[in-house]
């Protein structure tokens, strides 16, 4: 807005018809002590001040202004019919104007110093936000800065109390903080530690990492720097985010190897056990078959030798699942992958289910008449694994669901759904990890834990997937699918 001071009504009203026809909102004062009230309350773009008023004359006014700090930086164009010598114009810049116009008023003059005028208080006022804004950005910054040093340090001081290697880095993976015990295993801070040279290339991982922005657990061998011994060690890094954007990573190296020495030792002790109970096992197996035979039906001593062999049998699984797992610890599962009819190997396994548990009623739905490439031997050890655990968990309901189905995409689809206890979403994640077990139901059903997961590695050398559904008390559906054919 543009304040226009003169004590004439007349010459108000020409300078105001001519502002506002060209969209200058205006607004007037018939003195100058007017004015002054006025610049008090409102905010102008531009001051004309009329220089011979009486009472308080133009420069006076100008003056005035120049004091107030809200209204000191507001351009102030004079007017004056008779002011035209060197020292009154002089005076009128000195006492605050910024430019001089005399009457009789040339309208054009007045509307091209009055653009340029009311442009500059434009631009001056966005530079002023911007100002405030910069001003504001960098006082936020300053305090984010301050507590994100806060925040370093308190992470620093946790870091130096632990008794791993600890390690932060920058967002961009540079490493920026190291605890004490990273000199003993690193050449520098600026360098990782030693890793043993079979193992992955651990600034190759870590630039990986870094790039794809996902936490990193790795096990690697590292060594001390006054050492040659290398040691198993468990390599976790966390990026630190705030909202999307990672700000920086937090890493530790835990020694491992005394676990990893003792799993070693428990699967050795596993494979070594296992073999040896087998022999004596299958011969107890063996005998208890033939006593079985030669009992007839009447006999009210064959109901316990069927016990009997019914618990040699669930032992033989046992220590079959242990051999198994021993071999994939030590990456000795064997495969013998061919071609073979899939739908007589399903007959076949669900036959020897029904007769283990005539009291329980498995229906097929769908067929898949189909030659499927694998070991037969695997992937029916996978569907009795499937039936035998449907049988466990569903004690009060017999009714067993089989579904196959081959895919469009050219892999075989199977599926056993049971009736019975199902599991909670919070264990369906883990349901296939070794030696895991539900805890509601690890009392109340046998079993060690490990069948699932021998499952799951058959299925991955396969290049196949598999899955869980379930909803407690409602039952569940173990599924997996396998491409027919290599290639």
């Amino acid at each position: 807005m543009i304040l226009i001071v003169d004590d004439k009504p007349e010459n108000i009203l020409s300078l105001k018809t001519i502002l506002e026809l060209h969209s200058f909102p205006t607004d007037t004062a018939l003195s100058g002590e007017e004015a002054l009230k006025k610049i008090l309350r409102q905010s102008y773009a531009l001051i004309i001040v009329d220089v011979q008023m009486p009472g308080m004359d133009g420069f006076e006014v100008a003056e005035a202004i120049s004091g107030y700090s809200k209204a000191r930086d507001v351009p102030i164009l004079f007017l004056s019919a008779v002011s035209t010598e060197k020292k009154f114009i002089t005076k009128g810049y000195s006492s605050g104007g910024i430019d001089y116009i005399t009457k009789p008023i040339d309208a054009d003059i007045l509307l091209l110093k009055v653009k340029t005028f009311y442009r500059l208080y434009e631009q001056n006022r966005e530079l002023n936000r911007i100002e405030t804004s910069l001003r504001s950005e960098i006082e936020y910054r300053k305090k984010m800065e301050g507590e994100l040093q806060e925040r370093a340090g308190e992470l620093h001081s946790i870091l130096e109390s632990l008794p791993q290697v600890a390690f932060t880095t920058r967002a961009d993976g540079q490493i920026e903080f190291v605890n004490e015990q990273w000199l003993n295993y690193a050449p520098s801070k600026q360098e990782f530690p030693f890793t043993h040279p079979d193992d992955a290339d651990l600034p190759r991982v870590w630039a990986r990492t870094v790039a794809m922005g996902e936490a990193l657990e790795l096990e690697i061998r590292v060594r001390r720097i006054d050492s040659e011994q290398y040691r198993f060690h468990l390599l976790r890094a966390m990026p630190i985010r705030e909202g999307e954007t990672i700000v920086k990573w937090v890493g530790t190296f835990t020694d491992i190897e005394d676990q990893k020495q003792a799993v070693k030792r428990k699967d050795e002790f596993i494979s070594i056990a296992s073999h040896e109970l087998k022999t004596p096992l299958t011969t107890i197996k063996a005998y208890m078959q033939l006593l079985d035979r030669s009992i007839s039906t009447g006999n009210p001593t064959k109901q316990y030798v069927e016990r009997a062999l019914a618990q040699v049998r669930k032992l033989d699984n046992l220590i079959v699942e242990l051999l198994d797992l021993s071999k994939i610890e030590s990456g000795k599962l064997k495969f013998n992958k061919k071609l073979f009819s899939f739908e007589a190997m399903l007959s076949n396994a669900i036959e020897m289910i029904q007769q283990t548990y005539p009291d329980y009623h498995i229906t097929r739905k769908g067929t898949a008449d189909v030659e499927l490439y694998g070991d037969e031997t695997r992937i029916e050890q996978v569907i009795i694994n499937y039936l035998t655990n449907a049988v466990k968990y569903s004690p009060d309901r017999k009714e067993i669901d089989i579904a196959t189905v081959v895919k469009p995409d050219g892999r075989l689809f199977v599926e056993v759904r049971d009736y019975g206890i199902g599991i909670r979403k919070d264990h369906q994640a883990d349901i296939f990890s070794k030696f895991y077990r539900v805890e509601e139901s690890a009392n109340r059903f046998q079993g060690l834990g490990i069948g699932l997961y021998i499952c799951a590695e058959i299925i991955r050398r396969h290049e196949g997937e598999f899955g869980v559904e379930s909803e407690p008390g409602e039952g569940s559906a173990f599924y997996f699918s396998v491409p027919l054919s290599v290639g």
